[in-house]
């Protein structure tokens, strides 16, 4: 995503237009403008005059690769909340969670350890040891296990969040929708910048980078890095210290590209990150004889204190080939990624719980080691932009070698060291899977007519599937495929609204649990949308909305065996999910901007064998309803000065954790504060930030005793949750050269 210049004009898309004139414009209704894809709307768009640029300010153009080649947002019939980079810098957006919160219909929940995290899309949820419902994609590689969708973004081009199922172009983990993320490129010209960052809570940044041409015009490299501390601000009551502590986040990247040939480009690209961090800080909610309640905000006691570290390389190269027929792309990505843990299991002392874990009269404690090795390699070949067939075809290859190792043990003397004592372990689990994955797939668009586009697309997905129990030599081999078709109607009302009909599928594999428990089944998504892309008042205004009803098969979703304390995922047989998106961007004053959205997902159970009483209730972690605000004012505050104030609201309706619907979270709103004085050009800012200003306590994640696993003993159910941060605040410099 980028600004579209005169450069690229060349490879702008068929529908390319400028606006109308602001004296002739009119805000078409949602509905209508739906049913004009059937045709209804010819004379609209016929009568609908080209404008001439009358000098009023006007949003920027945005051109997102939501569909694997360069398209202006407005002329892409997919659900697209994106982000530029002057808008990633003036939100603040420095980490994944930031901009999940500005996108309706999609939720972030941060938990258990450092890197893990929990996304829901659409209803459609992340869950532990599984794929992501959500397809990531960074600088054109695929980011293909669940820790890699929680990121550091700095030196940040664009984002694109991409909702509904993407299957066909993005493959198996685009079940609920994609994240595109691009970073910054190297140029010719000798470029960089510098940055630090202080706040609450011990917190402290710094980042740098710096890129030029080695050739002129034919190598470039562009090189940057991010180091992040923090004390923390979550108190453990018990121990007297902070459970969130941050040791250190350190990262750094490197790009290379090459013009090899006039119409040959090589990138060559190395990542490492390296994290050492707080865990599992779970608070105990209810006491023993009464139920939990995700409103009753309890601070964390247990004896241990969790800890965490990690580390992740990643590497890729991408060469894209220009010919007569198209642009040959082919990209290759190795990732090694490495997690540890350690924590309470008990979540409790031996001060309020003498009795100990279930009433046996000892604490326990618990860790995992995860290692994963993942090696992918993509081919695609995607036709010239202009011509009135176009169309992509590619294939795609995955490798990934998983070993990882859980225990539960004895905790005695309060030390991690007794998670490798034998005498102590209560729970030794080793286990490695493979998976080997293959996708063939395509897409044709056609125009019908100069405004009237039909598209399909088809991709095949298959999955070797292979898990060894390291202590017993038990070994099960399992395969998952799917076809997953999409099909698109779309509408060019006038030069500056469509509106687009769709079927879209999603797929998402199945898997094995730990050894000696059940296997999982693949989910399948059926979604039926109709959706429709205004820009209004001369420029000044975007509109954009879409209606979706979605049919999933095999739901997956996660929970603790209590007899086993094992980690299980399993399935809800049947699933229907209907709701409505909401995006808009507007600009009333040159100097004022506004954004925000409102997503509403209604996900209904319909068949659940494991769980007949949960038929009519909401799926886990559903959030039905979500809406955001962003007011941004900037203006001159002196000679070749700039000063901006930007205020941001999120409104989270209420949030239910599991099938049986029992524990519900209230309705939240949190609101972000930030100022900033710069140089006009923008080669310096200072500015102050607030996080969650009204300083909210809540549960980033939360689980009730029928699904966690842990009671108090005879029967006394135990429900835990993970606070989220409270309100946070800082200081920032950024200088550019």
């Amino acid at each position: 995503m980028k600004h579209l210049d005169r450069s690229t004009h060349d490879r702008q898309p068929r529908h390319s237009t400028p606006p109308p004139d602001a004296r002739r414009r009119r805000l078409k209704p949602l509905p209508l403008a739906i049913a004009l894809v059937l045709g209804g709307g010819q004379a609209w768009a016929q009568t609908a005059p080209d404008a001439a640029d009358d000098g009023q300010p006007k949003l920027e153009t945005i051109v997102v690769k939501a569909q694997r080649r360069a398209e202006r947002l407005q002329d892409v019939p997919v659900a697209v909340k994106a982000f530029s980079a002057q808008q990633i810098e003036d939100a603040g957006i420095k980490n994944t969670e930031d901009f999940i919160a500005m996108t309706p219909n999609v939720s972030f929940d941060n938990s258990f350890t450092y890197g893990n995290s929990f996304v829901v899309i659409r209803g459609v949820t992340q869950v532990n040891n599984a794929d992501s419902p959500v397809a990531v994609v960074v600088d054109g590689v695929p980011q293909n296990n669940q820790k890699q969708l929680k990121m550091n973004l700095f030196d940040v081009q664009s984002i694109e969040v991409l909702k509904g199922p993407q299957g066909a172009l993005y493959g198996r983990n685009a079940i609920g929708g994609a994240i595109n993320i691009e970073t910054k490129q190297p140029r010719d010209k000798f470029e960089g910048f510098a940055g630090v960052e202080v706040g609450n809570g011990g917190a402290r940044q710094v980042s740098a980078g710096i890129g030029g041409a080695l050739v002129e015009d034919l190598v470039m490299l562009r090189v940057v890095g991010q180091s992040k501390q923090a004390d923390g601000l979550i108190g453990n009551t018990y121990l007297n210290q902070k459970v969130d502590q941050l040791d250190h986040d350190n990262a750094v990247r490197a790009t290379l590209t090459v013009k090899a040939a006039r119409d040959v480009n090589l990138d060559f690209r190395i990542g490492v990150t390296d994290f050492a961090a707080g865990a599992v800080w779970d608070s105990q909610i209810n006491q023993p004889g009464t139920a939990g309640n995700p409103n009753d905000i309890r601070d964390p006691r247990s004896s241990l204190l969790g800890k965490s570290d990690g580390k992740t390389t990643d590497a890729s190269f991408k060469a894209e080939i220009e010919t007569g027929l198209g642009v040959i792309s082919a990209i290759t990505g190795y990732t090694k990624l490495t997690e540890n843990y350690r924590g309470d299991i008990d979540f409790s002392n031996p001060i309020d719980h003498p009795g100990g874990f279930s009433g046996f009269g000892f604490q326990l404690g618990q860790g995992q080691n995860l290692e994963t090795r993942m090696l992918s390699q993509e081919l695609r070949i995607t036709s010239p932009s202009r011509e009135r067939l176009r169309w992509i075809a590619g294939t795609y290859y995955l490798k990934t070698k998983r070993t990882l190792q859980t225990r539960a043990f004895l905790d005695t003397d309060g030390s991690f060291d007794q998670y490798n004592e034998a005498a102590k372990l209560l729970i030794n689990k080793n286990e490695s899977n493979d998976n080997t994955a293959y996708a063939g797939f395509g897409q044709l668009d056609y125009d019908l007519a100069g405004d009237l586009t039909l598209s399909g697309a088809l991709r095949y997905d298959r999955d070797n599937r292979d898990q060894t129990d390291q202590a017993t030599g038990l070994h099960r081999k399992r395969d998952f495929s799917n076809w997953q078709p999409k099909l698109t109607l779309t509408k060019k009302l006038n030069p500056n609204a469509l509106a687009y009909l769709t079927y879209s599928t999603g797929f998402r594999s199945g898997g094995f649990n730990g050894p000696d428990l059940p296997d999982f089944g693949a989910e399948k998504l059926a979604n039926y949308e109709a959706g429709a892309k205004t820009t209004l008042l001369g420029g000044r205004l975007i509109l954009n909305g879409a209606l979706f009803y979605s049919k999933s098969k095999n739901f997956q979703y996660f929970y603790v065996d209590a007899l086993t304390a094992s980690q299980v995922i399993a399935n809800i047989d049947k699933v229907d999910i209907k709701g409505a998106d909401i995006d808009f961007r507007y600009l009333p004053l040159r100097e004022l901007q506004l954004d925000g959205g409102i997503g509403v997902t209604d996900s209904t159970i319909k068949e659940n064998r494991v769980e007949p009483g949960s038929i009519g209730n909401h799926t886990p972690k559903n959030t039905p309803f979500k809406a955001t605000l962003g007011i941004q004012y900037g203006a001159a505050v002196g000679a070749n000065l700039k000063g901006m104030v930007r205020f941001d609201t999120e409104y989270r309706g209420k949030k239910y954790w599991h099938a049986d619907n029992v524990a519900v979270s209230d309705p939240l709103t949190l609101l972000n504060l930030r100022f900033s004085i710069g140089e006009a050009k923008d080669q310096w800012r200072v500015g102050a930030y607030v996080r969650n200003l009204a300083d909210k306590r809540y549960y980033a994640d939360y689980t009730s005793a029928n699904y966690s696993g842990l009671s108090y003993g005879a029967g006394q159910p135990m429900d835990i949750g993970s606070l989220a941060q409270p309100r946070t605040f800082g200081l920032e410099a950024k200088f550019r050269f």
